[in-house]
């Protein structure tokens, strides 16, 4: 056989093995950087968690608790270093933790049928907040969660499924995809929603989802919808425009469950004031607005009443 055959013959294995060894180095990447400090059993799975204690915890004093999660194919401590949650826990003295998801890409799992169990992942998180209850003094009328994209969604489940233990929630590029009519809480909660106009992910005016029966909303009708289920006032007052970003306030609501929704003029599916995700796959990054500050802000106005 010529030489020349026989380099042809042998390039798909080369092409293979070039193939396979990125595969590897992307594994052995990501493994890195999804780096955790703790796992807890729920429903029969081990599952991971990143927790930050600031140092000024004191084990005397009941402390919040914030449960910040990611998004579809990110990681907790990708969430952490996006975010900046752990700086303002440094500062207003919380404890931060950053939940995994399952499967690879990880992700969560926001369809609960009406009449159906919670969530497995909603379980996952209710024996998180059992756990670190038990290890540490967590304030149980100041815990609270909030998240981006897929993780959004999922503190909109939690603010259905925990209500009674989750103060208010926080969003940022959310992705809803199940009806209000599967979310049946005992008690309304308070949510601060944060969404670009530019959204290539899940879009500003709504569009198609993996699930064709349940369509991603409009955000701006998503979020009237939910003020008018948290029974606020009709007409929501307008927050003053700062550089690209707007807002809307809907207050007098029934249990104090406020709605704040802040629109990002041009921005893309990102955490505001965060660190930016490559602007090529998700669009811009504004930091004209500090998401994490104005939540906590948020967050502050809201605990649980009656704990």
């Amino acid at each position: 056989m010529k030489p020349w055959i026989q380099w042809i013959i042998r390039i798909p294995l080369i092409l293979l093995g070039l193939v396979a060894s990125l595969v590897l180095v992307a594994a052995v990447a990501f493994l890195i950087l999804d780096r955790t400090n703790g796992t807890i059993v729920s429903s029969g799975v081990k599952r991971p968690y990143l927790l930050y204690v600031p140092k000024s915890y004191d084990p005397a004093t009941p402390t919040p608790l914030v449960i910040s999660i990611h998004g579809f194919a990110e990681w907790p401590a990708h969430q952490m270093q996006m975010t900046h949650w752990n700086d303002l826990a440094d500062q207003y003295g919380f404890i931060v933790v950053y939940p995994s998801g399952t499967r690879f890409p990880k992700r969560w799992r926001t369809q609960v049928q009406a009449g159906s169990d919670a969530s497995p992942d909603v379980t996952f998180i209710s024996d998180l907040i059992d756990k670190l209850e038990s290890e540490y003094n967590i304030d149980p009328g100041r815990i609270y969660a909030n998240g981006l994209s897929n993780g959004g969604g999922m503190s909109v489940l939690l603010s259905c499924e925990l209500s009674g233990r989750i103060g208010a929630i926080g969003t940022v590029a959310g992705a809803y995809s199940f009806p209000w009519s599967e979310c049946p809480p005992s008690r309304l909660v308070p949510t601060i929603v944060f969404h670009g106009t530019a959204d290539p992910i899940v879009p500003y005016l709504g569009g198609s989802s993996h699930d064709p029966v349940n369509p991603l909303p409009a955000i701006p009708a998503w979020v009237e919808s939910l003020a008018l289920r948290n029974g606020c006032g009709q007409s929501p007052a307008e927050i003053p425009t700062s550089g690209a970003v707007s807002g809307l306030n809907y207050s007098n609501c029934t249990q104090n469950a406020d709605v704040i929704f802040y629109t990002i003029s041009g921005g893309g599916h990102s955490w505001p004031g965060g660190e930016p995700l490559p602007k090529f796959l998700v669009g811009s990054t504004s930091q004209d607005i500090d998401a994490t500050k104005v939540m906590w802000d948020f967050f502050q106005q809201h605990p649980l009443p009656g704990k």
